[in-house]
């Protein structure tokens, strides 16, 4: 920190800015502590310190911070520098024009959105008029009051109005300035106290006593009062052109600490920040309600700014880093500050709340200070404590090391040293009370000299912390199993035990056992039973069911003392509030940040009244009170930022215009990002649909970004929504963009396309008519050529046909030659056998000559000898037949011969025979020679024309 000039005091190293007087509905509690959401500087990445604070009406908050603006959406940190200084002292929203007002060293101006919705920062410097120095100094304080924005260093404040800057001269040196229901007041360092109206500085009397000090804030008091908050001499009121010491609890803290200003909370209530200890919430009255620093949740203990949003929470700019306080919450705890861990069980008890942990039994008064607001050791409880009771006019606590009477805050006696979960009275016998420990049951009595230990109760050693005593049975529910217990007179047996599994044989299971309205009932999927031990069944109490018919299934139901019935359905809470009406109404939402932090088995809740219900916890003990305004307000569903290609559009921030988005197909990958202005840290769930991409709603999702890609040419909406903790879903947000097809889908292209095919069908007619009489004249002479080509394949199949036909005759003749050659071998053959018979008669006709006969009968056999011999001699059919063959097979013959020159007369006879296809025997006839002679001769032909045995001769013939 440096050290500013003028007379500071050495206290401004530790401080850097107060808030002026806001006010804000708000409400603030007096018992335990708000919840607290810290931001540490790795978390925004940005400077330590944190000045003034502002929230725009987008919902996103602006901190002024030493390295420049930090914007903070709920979801992501944003920081924007200025040209020549990063470090900025001051921020305004205005919410007129949209514009982020910031101030630095030697520079201030706004920032404002372009028409990408981004940030950009415009210098008011050069608007300053004369040849005056541009070295301003550091811009601590802006204002914008009326359509005027202020503003203030140390020595002069400008007024930016109409986009023209007037200077406003310090009397002799600006301290700080505040603004108070739209007056805005300026401190001097010599003169005390001026009010700014209509462009000059009004004095205000009585103030001079406050010279040489340093005021860090001014806030307004009931009766027009004024309260100043002086960095080292504490508070002061001014009324009536006097001021005063403000003689209070919170003064004396202050003065004690060191104020750094504060601001007002629906004028009843007040929040200073110190310098040493954190900060402070007091009444209108002075008296401190709650005291938070570094020891009760906070990063650090010099707070430099303090901030009420939208939500009515309180925003801490630290000197290293940024706390987030609810105090508009019926909710606050108390926790590992307090000294309390896991809580079981509680009790209020002559003024003092008794708490039950896993670590023993702790005490502090209900109404204590703020200075003593810890809870202090019942000595001698160092154990796991699992209950604590008023029974009578006696406290007792159910500790693992025994059954404890405590009194004045120690324990006073052991009534038993086995480990106890609690104590239950038994009805129609008040004075007895009956005691679930770890080894099964006990009794104890009321006595006039307080509870005592009696007797152990049987031999039954089920132990459970569910148990319930309804008159006539103890009931103990363990696991899923019912046990019904009937107790013997003198309070020492039992005279029979009974386990339920179920209630009838359509409902299985039991969820839970409880006390309502004096009645003891079994619980099943929301079901609710009672036991008539005359009819010896259950009924179901179907009134009371229907409390439940439309709730999720409950596991745990107890009754507080105002008959409001708790519940725990999947580690959450619920509650039916009992209405004057004596009926009741659901209540769940305000409990769901209680979600998964309750003590499985052991719920614990102690009403006192409608202020004062304390919850146990996992991790301490939440409050809460009934009478705090809980507005669950709605979320707001912000698409942050919309990127596609290099280009980014930011959608969340102020003075943002519609656009009008179109993207070329190439940049059809693109990218959204969510946030919602909610600052508890509780899960934000998000759920969005693209139409027409997206058909239904995502599922819901803490992921604050969705990427599509290869999106086709359309026009789109993009849909979010979001859910906060208490399952309140916002409205939808809409954000619309167009892609544009690709050039060869583009409209222009597609007109390009239909005059091309215009023009195209155009020439293609022009050219069909000409293909088409082209066509016809080739058509013309193709027909021609193929009528000629048909003509002459005509003619040629005709002399085709002629010669296939005169080929057909001639193999007809041939063949009817080779018949009547084979006709004439036959008949030739016939001839020869004829001839041999004749010439066989001649041989007998010779013998009978010789023999002895008449001379007339031997001239007679002469002369039939030669009649013989003539016609022997006159048959030329052999030659005739040799002839003819030679003619019809003249060619066959010549053939032969030409190729195979060697051949002999008597071979082309022999060939000539087989080509005719005469037999062995006839060609041996025929060659006058022997089968045999046939056979060589064939045999020597066969060697003549160079065929194989197995070559066939004739077939060789006949292809020649």
């Amino acid at each position: 920190m440096m050290f500013l000039q003028n007379k500071l005091s050495i206290y401004l190293v530790l401080i850097l800015l107060c808030l002026g007087v806001k006010r804000i509905n708000g409400q603030e509690k007096n018992s335990g502590l708000p919840k607290i959401n810290n931001f540490s500087k790795k978390d925004y990445n940005a400077g330590t310190q944190n000045w003034q604070i502002d929230q725009d009406t987008i919902g996103n908050i602006y901190f002024a911070n030493n390295n420049g603006l930090l914007q903070f959406d709920g979801n992501s940190w944003q920081l924007y520098k200025i040209p020549n200084s990063s470090n900025i002292r001051s921020v305004k929203y205005d919410r007129t024009n949209g514009r982020i007002y910031v101030g630095g060293y030697n520079q201030f101006g706004y920032f404002e959105s372009n028409l990408r919705g981004k940030l950009v920062f415009q210098s008011l410097l050069p608007l300053i008029d004369g040849t005056e120095s541009k070295t301003t100094d550091f811009i601590w304080k802006i204002h914008i009051v009326n359509d005027e924005v202020v503003f203030q260093t140390f020595h002069k404040a400008y007024i930016f109005k109409d986009n023209e800057i007037k200077t406003l001269e310090a009397p002799k040196r600006f301290q700080f300035s505040f603004l108070v229901d739209n007056n805005l007041y300026f401190q001097d360092i010599e003169y005390g106290v001026f009010e700014y109206v209509n462009g000059v500085l009004i004095h205000l009397k009585g103030t001079e006593v406050l010279k040489n000090t340093e005021i860090w804030s001014i806030l307004k008091m009931p009766n027009n009062a004024l309260l100043f908050a002086l960095l080292e001499k504490g508070l002061y009121t001014y009324q009536n052109e006097v001021v005063t010491p403000w003689e209070t609890e919170a003064n004396d803290f202050v003065k004690k600490n060191s104020t750094l200003g504060g601001i007002a909370i629906l004028n009843n209530s007040l929040v200073f920040n110190t310098v040493l200890n954190g900060i402070i919430i007091c009444t209108i009255d002075g008296k401190i309600k709650q005291h938070i620093n570094l020891d009760k949740g906070l990063q650090n203990n010099t707070i430099l700014s303090s901030f009420i949003d939208s939500n009515s929470n309180l925003w801490l700019g630290l000197d290293n880093g940024i706390s987030h306080v609810s105090i508009n919450s019926p909710f606050t705890y108390l926790g590992s500050s307090q000294n309390l861990s896991t809580v079981y069980g509680t009790v209020i008890y002559k003024e003092y709340l008794y708490v039950a942990t896993n670590q023993g039994l702790f005490y502090r008064l209900l109404n204590n200070i703020f200075s003593d607001d810890s809870f202090k050791l019942v000595e001698g409880t160092t154990a796991q404590t699992w209950n604590v009771q008023v029974i009578g006019d006696d406290l007792v606590c159910a500790n693992n090391r025994g059954a404890m009477l405590i009194k004045n805050n120690k324990v006073a006696k052991v009534l038993d040293n086995i480990g106890y979960y609690g104590f239950k009275e038994i009805p129609n016998r008040p004075n007895f009370i009956i005691g679930s420990n770890y080894g099964g049951f006990s009794i104890f009595e009321k006595t006039k000299t307080g509870l005592v230990y009696k007797n152990k109760l049987g031999d039954f050693d089920k132990a459970s912390n569910i148990f319930e005593h309804d008159g006539n049975f103890l009931w103990l529910k363990r696991d899923n199993i019912l046990y019904q217990m009937e107790i013997s007179e003198d309070f020492k047996a039992f005279n029979s035990i009974k386990t339920i599994t179920k209630f009838n044989d359509t409902v299985n299971g039991i969820n839970s056992l409880q006390r309502i309205n004096n009645e003891v009932y079994f619980q099943t999927n929301n079901h609710f039973y009672s036991y008539s031990k005359g009819q010896d069944r259950f009924f179901e109490d179907r009134k009371l069911s229907n409390y439940f018919k439309d709730l999720a299934t409950i596991n745990t139901l107890i009754e507080d003392s105002h008959g409001n019935l708790w519940y725990v359905f999947d580690e959450s809470l619920g509650v039916l509030m009992k209405n004057k009406n004596r009926d009741y109404t659901n209540i769940i939402k305000p409990f769901s940040n209680l979600t998964g932090n309750l003590v499985p088995n052991y719920l614990s809740i102690n009403t006192k009244d409608n202020k004062n219900i304390f919850i146990g916890l996992i991790d301490g003990l939440a409050h809460y009170d009934t009478t705090v305004s809980n507005k669950i307000s709605v979320p707001r569903a912000v698409i942050r930022s919309f990127i596609y290609e290099n280009d980014t559009i930011m959608q969340g921030n102020p003075q943002q215009s519609s656009f009008n988005i179109k993207i070329p197909y190439k940049s059809n990958n693109i990218k959204f990002t969510f946030s919602s202005p909610e600052y508890n840290r509780e899960p934000i769930l998000y759920s969005y649909k693209l139409e027409p991409f997206d058909q239904e709603w995502s599922l819901w999702t803490k992921n604050a970004m969705k990427e599509y890609t290869n999106l086709i040419e359309n026009e789109y909406e993009m849909h979010v929504r979001v859910k906060n903790s208490y399952s309140n879903v916002s409205d939808p947000t809409l954000f619309k963009f167009r892609i544009y097809p690709p050039w060869y889908r583009h409209y222009l292209a597609y007109i390009c396309y239909s005059l091309f095919i215009i023009v195209s069908m155009y020439f293609i007619s022009l050219w069909m008519k000409l293909k088409i009489r082209k066509d016809k004249y080739y058509e013309t002479l193709e027909h021609r050529k193929r009528y000629l080509e048909k003509e002459a394949r005509i003619i040629s199949e005709q002399y085709k046909l002629e010669k296939e036909i005169e080929d057909l005759n001639r193999d007809k003749l041939q063949t009817k030659i080779l018949a009547k050659d084979k006709e004439l071998v036959s008949n030739s053959l016939q001839v020869v056998k004829k001839n041999k018979i004749l010439n066989g008669i001649i041989d007998k006709l010779k013998k009978l000559e010789t023999s002895d006969i008449s001379v007339e009968t031997k001239s007679q056999l002469h002369s039939l000898k030669k009649s013989v011999l003539k016609e022997i001699n006159a048959d030329k059919s052999w030659k005739d037949l040799e002839k003819h063959i030679k003619n019809v097979h003249f060619e066959f013959l010549k053939r032969l011969q030409e190729k195979y020159e060697n051949i002999t007369p008597r071979e082309l006879d022999l060939s000539t025979y087989l080509l005719i296809n005469m037999s062995t025997k006839e060609i041996a006839e025929v060659m006058n020679i022997s089968k045999g002679g046939v056979e060589l001769a064939r045999y020597r032909l066969r060697k003549k024309l160079g065929l194989s045995r197995k070559d066939n001769l004739t077939g060789f013939l006949m292809n020649i």
